[in-house]
């Protein structure tokens, strides 16, 4: 087996906003055989709407894109193309110059369907010969035109976990909030990247979990935009279904005449997204249809795919003498609670792990 991780780098352009992209086949095409040398591999997504599913999830979802895509549909359909999004409302983004304004593309859904899905910036798969892992664009092209995209991948041996730590995070009194981990104010990131100095990881993952006793709360990575954070996502904490109602009632030729049964016919259609997506994956009783009734529940913690977790990457790519915590332009991990902490605080079990 190589001693040494492999770490490579690869643009992608997605074909369509919604796009379905096997990583492992590109890298095949442009490495060879690397990932048939190391028996894991870390993959990381430098983006806030394109990102991958944890290797349990795509297992479920068969590895392919039969599978994936239908499941991916779902949380497309709760958080439709050009909802009334506060995000995507440029007038009120006061920190976008005009020019940007022109540019910036309106997103929300592909961020609440990102989160919503349980999509994740940083994953590590057990390397399966001829197995595809893919990358998942829910933005792909802005104004008729492909994004640039990255996404790096870790091809390493070994893992060693260098510390464990419990970690407190300050939160308001607010039930439903977010914060932003990013934030150098908070001093979160700050404490991790000086765990990872002291103990010298060059390449390696961290992760952060909720702890055990921490309930009404998840964890992702993607923007932390006050909009889309303090108004978008506390709509969908809410009322989970209230953009996907809403894409429904205009749809109807008389919406006026039964504005009270417009949840239900949104329930209605979401039935027939979810019944679709069983039919794809030849399903009877399975997790497609337990999430169904995850769908039809309340509250949040019943209804998104949000996770307990996330993983950050670590890398001495640009030659330091340790690793650095690697992190998009526009990525902030972003703990997430729908129920006030009476302790006015959240603990979180942080693993410094080295990949080797």
């Amino acid at each position: 087996m190589p001693n040494q991780p492999a770490e490579v780098t690869l643009e992608v352009s997605p074909r369509a906003r919604f796009d379905v992209i096997d990583v492992n086949e590109r890298i095949a095409e442009n490495h060879g055989d690397l990932l048939q040398r190391y028996p894991r591999a870390l993959y990381f997504s430098y983006h806030t709407t394109a990102g991958y599913l944890e290797q349990s999830m795509a297992a479920r979802l068969n590895h392919s894109r039969e599978g994936v895509e239908p499941f991916i549909e779902v949380f497309k359909a709760l958080f439709p193309e050009g909802a009334d999004y506060r995000h995507d409302q440029m007038d009120l983004r006061a920190e976008l110059s005009e020019a940007q304004k022109a540019e910036e593309p309106r997103n929300a859904d592909s961020h609440l369907a990102y989160i919503g899905s349980g999509l994740r910036s940083c994953v590590t798969y057990l390397n399966r010969t001829g197995a595809p892992v893919y990358f998942i664009d829910l933005d792909g092209v802005n104004q008729g035109k492909s994004r640039k995209r990255q996404t790096s991948v870790i091809a390493y041996t070994r893992e060693q976990v260098a510390e464990r730590v419990r970690l407190e995070i300050p939160v308001s009194s607010h039930p439903i909030d977010s914060v932003n981990l990013r934030d150098p104010g908070v001093g979160f990131l700050e404490q991790i990247q000086e765990r990872v100095a002291r103990h010298g990881l060059a390449k390696g993952r961290i992760d952060i979990a909720l702890a055990p006793g921490e309930r009404q709360a998840g964890l992702t990575v993607n923007e932390f935009e006050t909009l889309l954070m303090q108004h978008d996502l506390k709509e969908v904490l809410h009322d989970p279904l209230r953009f996907f109602a809403e894409k429904t009632r205009n749809a109807l030729a008389d919406p006026r005449a039964i504005p009270s049964r417009t949840i239900e016919y949104a329930k209605y259609d979401l039935v027939r997204v979810m019944n679709r997506m069983i039919e794809t994956l030849g399903m009877s009783e399975s997790l497609v249809e337990r999430l169904l009734a995850r769908f039809m529940a309340y509250p949040a913690n019943r209804f998104l795919r949000m996770k307990r977790s996330l993983s950050l990457l670590v890398s001495d790519r640009n030659g330091e003498a340790c690793g650095e915590l690697v992190q998009g332009t526009y990525q902030s991990p972003i703990l997430v609670q729908w129920r006030k902490s009476e302790r006015g605080a959240r603990q979180v079990d942080v693993t410094l792990t080295a990949l080797s």
